[in-house]
């Protein structure tokens, strides 16, 4: 006796689509007749939810005859991805090795995938990202290490809005910090986050590899009017963090000198095509005026005022290096020998 198959209801038609597409996703190319016998549905049926599939933005493309079938095409907009336990676990591992890379860019941009994905991702599949996570190591010259899970904790908290808290060094100590945290920026270097400090009453940039035991609050916060978060993060790391900062004019191109600084160490703004401004800071303004000397390019001392007097010493002290030193005395002779 044949199995009569069915149309399909309103019940169960989201399931099925959703398996529909993951069949898509998994082969090249099905006929009609095998998609309906895998859902047990009638060839109208699996037409009617390739039109819904298409509605959501999926190109599937149709083709008569033989040789013909149903494929998943590349579209002009990026659709809604279907991914098992499995490739979720591999999608999220992957997203947060992405997220301490060397690549410009792609560390921000993984993060942000991250935190989409982590919204859905079911709780039963924490623990194996965590774990897969933990057993990934690298080498080289990339960002400091920061642990996945404080980063993902900050992550949520910007996203969601809410108050979050931790523990931070400050001097020998570490005290518990109460943030509106706002956004995670990256450098060449290091995670930062920039966030208002409730007890400080002001805004904050914080290193996420000095952070521990960071947990989101309860509570959610309404929005401050913020600065450019990459911008003030950038000006703060290179000058503010340091006792004694100083700005430069540099006679050349903005690009060039940016590319002999590591952006951790200034920032550079363009002063038209052939001059630039370094803004950056250090434990002594001996330090500042040599790292710009070493650049090599004509420049002027523009502030403090005390950096035109370093500079004229700094210039006698070279001066005077550059002098042939007077040949040591002759000792007198012993008549007497």
């Amino acid at each position: 006796m044949e199995t009569k198959k069915s149309d399909g209801g309103e019940q169960g038609t989201t399931e099925r689509v959703l398996t529909l597409l993951g069949l898509l996703q998994q082969r090249r190319l099905w006929t009609g007749p095998e998609l309906a016998d895998r859902l047990g549905v009638t060839p109208r049926t699996v037409r009617r939810d390739v039109e819904r599939l298409r509605a959501l933005g999926y190109p599937v493309h149709a083709a008569q005859g033989v040789g013909g079938g149903y494929r998943l095409g590349p579209g002009q907009t990026l659709p809604p991805l279907l991914l098992d336990d499995r490739e979720a676990i591999a999608t999220a591992v992957s997203l947060l090795a992405g997220a301490g890379g060397e690549v410009a860019g792609a560390g921000d941009a993984a993060l942000r995938a991250l935190t989409k994905l982590d919204q859905v991702l079911p709780a039963r599949l924490r623990h194996e990202v965590r774990a897969l996570s933990g057993s990934v190591d690298s080498f080289g010259t990339g960002r400091t290490p920061v642990d996945p899970e404080t980063l993902m904790t900050l992550a949520r908290a910007c996203r969601d809005q809410v108050e979050a808290a931790f523990d931070y060094p400050s001097g020998d100590e570490r005290h518990r910090r109460r943030v509106e945290p706002h956004r995670l920026v990256t450098s060449d270097r290091r995670w930062y986050l920039l966030a208002y400090d409730l007890d400080r009453d002001d805004w904050r940039t914080f290193r996420v590899d000095r952070v521990t035991d960071a947990t989101p609050r309860t509570w959610r916060f309404r929005p401050r009017e913020t600065p450019d978060a990459a911008a003030y993060v950038h000006e703060g790391v290179a000058s503010r963090a340091y006792p004694h900062q100083a700005r430069f004019l540099v006679h050349a191109p903005a690009e060039t000198v940016r590319n002999q600084i590591p952006a951790s160490a200034a920032v550079v703004h363009p002063r038209g095509p052939a001059h630039c401004e370094i803004h950056s800071g250090a434990a002594g303004l001996d330090f500042l005026l040599l790292h710009v000397l070493l650049l090599g390019h004509d420049f002027e001392a523009l502030h403090p005022p005390e950096l035109k007097t370093r500079c004229q010493a700094l210039a006698r002290r070279l001066l005077a290096a550059a002098e042939p030193s007077p040949p040591p005395p002759t000792p007198p002779r012993d008549l007497g020998a």
